[in-house]
């Protein structure tokens, strides 16, 4: 059987398109194996689908001057002596990466093992873990055209980006029964990102009553975010992240508010849902 090592996490955005990826991949005929963070997003979202997961050390890179960032050079290189290992025992055929700081080990480790990477951007601008990452790579696939000018010539190819065919598959019935919402107004689901938006959180709740004059509000705010003060407001749910529930919640919704990510994006096209998007500042 072929062997596939899939990295990448640290946000959703660096593990939607691959959990899109697995059942294609389990049909091909692949044995899947994750390497992401000890503790990140992904560890719990892979292991749901019981894909076999390591955990290893990272640091995060930042663009910024970070007390932190004296540190965690050394996480990155013990997580590369742990990728590397964790790759020589289980002999993959490839390694897939979707990018975020967890996956610039795996990667460095997959060309000292001497086992093919292929990497995806998501973005017009590569983010700084596949600039680290774009030297030991084979391949960048890239969801726009435009961010070829920033691969080496030759090694990027536009693919678009995976979308999870169980969207497709949502249910309004089910998200409806979800949400036990009192009245029939339109709804609206206000996304701010796995990790959520402060800005985004703050000016929902601030307005939020006058909202809910008109609309259901549906309101992923980020690990941490919920307001308990909020809680008992009929026409009001609030999650810190959705998964399972995701389809049918998205298929129920009528408009959309949300950071600009590209999955979103593009998850909301294959939906043809009304949508209003918030980019992120540069600055």
């Amino acid at each position: 059987m072929k062997k596939i090592i899939l990295t990448g996490g640290g946000t959703a955005g660096h593990v939607i398109p691959n959990l899109a990826l697995i059942p294609q991949l389990k049909k091909s005929g692949y044995e899947i194996v994750y390497i992401g963070s000890i503790d990140g997003i992904e560890k719990n979202l892979i292991e749901k689908n019981n894909i076999k997961y390591y955990g290893i050390e990272t640091g995060k890179l930042r663009r910024y001057f970070d007390i932190k960032n004296f540190k965690d050079p050394f996480k990155v290189f013990k997580g590369i002596s742990q990728a590397s290992y964790i790759i020589k025992s289980e002999k993959p055929d490839i390694i897939f990466s979707k990018g975020g700081f967890v996956s610039v080990p795996v990667v460095i480790g997959g060309k000292m093992n001497g086992i093919p990477v292929i990497a995806h951007e998501s973005d017009i601008t590569p983010g700084l873990a596949n600039k680290i990452a774009e030297p030991f790579c084979k391949k960048i696939c890239l969801t726009f055209p435009e961010a070829l000018k920033s691969i080496k010539k030759g090694k990027g190819i536009v693919t678009g980006t995976p979308i999870r065919k169980e969207l497709e598959e949502g249910s309004s019935i089910k998200g409806k029964n979800i949400c036990s919402f009192y009245t029939e107004k339109k709804v609206i689901m206000i996304i701010g990102g796995s990790q959520g938006s402060k800005a985004i959180n703050t000016i929902i709740h601030k307005n939020i009553q006058d909202m809910l004059r008109n609309f259901n509000i549906i309101h992923i705010c980020g690990r941490g975010n919920i307001d308990n003060n909020l809680t008992e407001l009929e026409g009001y749910k609030q999650y810190e992240y959705v998964n399972e529930e995701l389809p049918h919640l998205m298929n129920y919704t009528d408009f959309f508010i949300s950071r600009a990510g590209a999955n979103t994006i593009f998850e909301l096209l294959s939906l043809c849902k009304p949508n209003i998007l918030i980019p992120l500042s540069k600055k």
